[in-house]
């Protein structure tokens, strides 16, 4: 079993999106999965709670680039 090298938990829809099969998180699971097509990986985890979405991939290099995006500060 490959362990995810890291989860990522973005508040992002309303309240409302409770689901991955909502529309709302379908078309972003499909962005997250171009995303890894582009990297040579795989979504390993996609949840979708109270608007609230937990995602991860199966690449050091692409979590990576995820964490530098989130901590630039403007």
């Amino acid at each position: 079993m490959k362990i995810s090298p890291g989860s990522f938990e973005v508040d992002l829809f309303p309240e409302e999106v409770d689901s991955p099969d909502h529309p709302y998180a379908a078309q972003f699971r499909e962005i997250l999965e171009g995303v890894a097509r582009e990297y040579a990986c795989t979504l390993i985890s996609f949840e979708v709670d109270k608007g609230t979405v937990t995602f991860s991939f199966n690449s050091d290099e692409l979590t990576a680039e995820i964490l530098q995006i989130l901590n630039r500060s403007d």
